[in-house]
Order: structure tokens, then sequence, then C-alpha cells
């Protein structure tokens, strides 16, 4: 060993019987030993001049460093008003799509609008040419005014029957000739009219306006086409995101919680709330609230859809887009937390390690939900406790620690 010393060869025999056993070894006598070292001549790895070790001196058995204070880093648990969330992916659902498709077929005149524009119920997006539907109308209306005269010249007609009908001057089947061609008349009248209306209504479809509030999309056909009346094409979308809904679906071993969840705040004229956060699950889009659930569950699946709306009003949300949905079914007042990477696990369950007069002490744990990064602890510890974040491996039950510096709280 390097704490040995070879000791001189006075004190291990005497010198002629040194001198004898180097002879033998093929050494002149007072040479160097067999071994290429003098005597007194420190071993490998011993500085020189050091001296023999004694027990309990400088230099013997010291503290053993296994059983020095372990140096850890702590975090404090900490009393909370958690969230109990149901979480799942649902997707955005606009309250309201159309597509705007002409009515009469013609030449596009004009368009109104700019693509992802918002516009309002009404609003004029298109024009169509409107000659032939100003001529169609003028066909009618003049169709009316010649029907119009041929009835009130057979209205005197039937008066001048009447009279000589009562001075028996025409026989009765002229006067009843001459009744039918008035009712006749006025029958035409009324079709006249109703041609009108038609003409006027074609004509007006030829201006094309918004049929509800919203943003358009990317236009289908550019000004001077001739479009077709009510095309599959169209010449734009407009969806209404505001409000939007989100779809989402939760398995059907939740849809107990969750309907007394619904009924607890029904009672309280309230409605659950609900959180759309984007996909990577790190940022807050939009609150909404719970408006409805399916009548039935998908048996392929196994699921409850539901739905939840959300004002959207910044436009957070978008048509078809993808969001983690966490659903607040109820809440943990006061409820003590910590770190989910602060738990341990063994055979024997969930612990972790608190320190309690600079001693490690583990202390087993019934955890319940978890929020945020952060999970419930329902017995075995209370808010303020110090618990082990780092230096683990080296703990045991009762072990000295050393705080190094507490953690960051999480």
């Amino acid at each position: 060993m390097g704490g040995y010393l070879w000791q001189q060869q006075d004190e291990a025999a005497p010198a002629g019987a040194a001198q004898a056993a180097g002879a033998q070894a093929g050494q002149r006598p007072g040479g160097p030993q067999a071994g290429g070292q003098q005597a007194g001549a420190p071993q490998a790895g011993q500085r020189p001049g050091a001296g023999p070790r004694r027990a309990g001196g400088p230099g013997g058995a010291g503290a053993n460093p296994w059983n020095a204070p372990v140096p850890v880093r702590v975090i404090s648990a900490e009393t909370t008003d958690l969230k109990v969330q149901f979480k799942t992916i649902g997707t955005a659902t606009a309250l309201n799509t159309v597509l705007v498709q002409p009515r009469v077929s013609g030449p596009l005149l004009a368009l109104h609008f700019t693509e992802g524009q918002k516009v309002e119920a009404g609003q004029l997006l298109a024009e169509i040419d409107p000659a032939p539907y100003q001529v169609k109308l003028a066909q009618a209306e003049g169709q009316l005014q010649q029907n119009v005269a041929q009835l009130k010249n057979a209205e005197l007609d039937l008066a001048l029957y009447e009279k000589l009908k009562t001075q028996n001057s025409i026989s009765r089947q002229q006067y009843n000739t001459q009744q039918a061609l008035v009712n006749q008349l006025k029958g035409s009248l009324k079709s006249n009219q109703a041609q009108i209306d038609a003409a006027k209504l074609e004509l007006s479809y030829t201006r094309i306006v918004a049929p509800i509030s919203g943003k358009t999309g990317l236009r289908k056909v550019d000004a001077g086409n001739l479009v077709q009346a009510n095309s599959a094409e169209g010449l734009v979308s407009i969806t209404q995101s505001a409000p939007i809904y989100v779809v989402f679906s939760i398995p059907e071993t939740q849809l107990q919680s969750l309907r007394l969840a619904v009924q607890d705040q029904q009672k309280q004229q309230q409605k659950l709330v609900v959180e759309a956060w984007d996909r990577n699950d790190k940022q807050l889009l939009a609150t909404g609230e719970l408006t409805t659930l399916d009548n039935q569950i998908d048996p392929a699946t196994g699921t409850l859809k539901l739905k939840a709306q959300f004002a959207n009003s910044d436009d957070q949300l978008f048509p078809n887009q993808f969001v983690n949905v966490r659903l607040n079914i109820a809440s943990r007042p006061g409820a003590v937390t910590i770190p989910q990477d602060a738990v341990q696990y063994g055979a024997e369950g969930t612990f972790i390690y608190v320190i309690e007069n600079k001693k490690a002490q583990l202390k087993m744990l019934e955890l319940g939900v978890v929020d945020n990064g952060r999970v419930e602890v329902r017995s075995g510890l209370k808010g303020g406790d110090q618990i082990v974040m780092e230096g683990l491996d080296r703990l045991r039950p009762g072990r000295d620690v050393e705080l190094v510096q507490s953690s960051q709280q999480e």
C-alpha cells in the first residue's frame, strides 16, 4: 500500500544476513535491494520524507465521508386553489358558414369586397349585368297595361249589356259571355302582376349582398366572367366566427363526473368554464363556457361530444383549428400542491423526502389531480413543508442534510 514504509535494514535483520541475501541474489553487498528501492525510501505514491502512519494520528482513520451531510436543494409545498379539469383535443367550428352563390345568370360586372374583409349582413358584394332583367320587367309591365285597357273596355261593354238585358234587347247568353270576358281579364291582371313581381325579384338578384355578417374568404371568380345561377363554386364564402364554437369529446368514464358538475352549476345558474390552449399546450387562447352535450355516446369510440362557445372578439380562434381543451369541472380551494418532478415512486406507492430539523424524512403521499405541472397532495403533506428536489440519490430516512440553495418555485 501507498501508506506503508519499508523499514531500515538495521531494524529488519542483522547487516550480515542482509549482505548474504544480497550476494545470493547477484547483488553486491551494500547495493540496492532486490526491488530497486533503497531502505527507507518512500514507496510509489508517498511523498518523500513522510514517516509511518499511526492509527489515530493526522493520517490515520478519519471521519467516513459517506456519513457527511448530503447537500440538497428544496422547495416549499404551496397552498393554492386548484382546478379539476378534463383535458382533451377539440376543433373550432364557425357559428355560421355561407357560400355566396349567384341566383341569376349573367356577366359579373364588379366585385365590391376584398378578401378577408369583415362585412355586414346586407352589404353589397357583387353586381351582375341587370340589362336582360330590366327588359324582362318592362315586358311584364307592358303586358299588364295592355290587359288593363282591355279590362276597362270589357267592363264598359258589360255595363251596356246590363241595360240591354233589362230591355230584353240581347240574349242572356251574350250577357254571360261578356261577364266571363271581364272575369278572364281580371285574372290576367293578377298574372301580369305576378310576372312583374318575378321580374323585379330577378332584377334585384343582380345585386348580390352578404347574407350574414362575418369575414370573407378568398374570392372564387373574378369580375368579367359569366356566372351561372346557383353554381356550386359560388363567388366567395363568409364565416361568422365571433362567437365561435369548439367541439370536443370526453370518454364515457368521465360522464358521471361531468353530469354532477353540470347539475351543480345549473343550481348556481352558471355554466362550466372551458379553456382553449394552443397545440403546444403552452398559451391560453380563449376562455368560454360549455353550452351543449350530445344526446348519445358514440358506440365506435365510447366518447361523448360536447360543444363550448367562445366570444372570440380578438379572432384568437379560427374555424377548423385544432386546440387543446381544458374543461373545468370543479375547484379545490386551499389544496396543497407540489411539482410533479418531486414525486418519487416505490414498491409501496408514491413518496417524497421532506426536511425536518436538518434531517431527511420519507413521507408517503396520497395524490389527487394534476394541474399545469403541479399535483395535489391529499394527505401526507402540509403547506410550507420543505421538499427535496435535488440530491435524492444519496438520501435515506434520518440522514443529515445541508441546504445548498432552495429551488425556484415552479
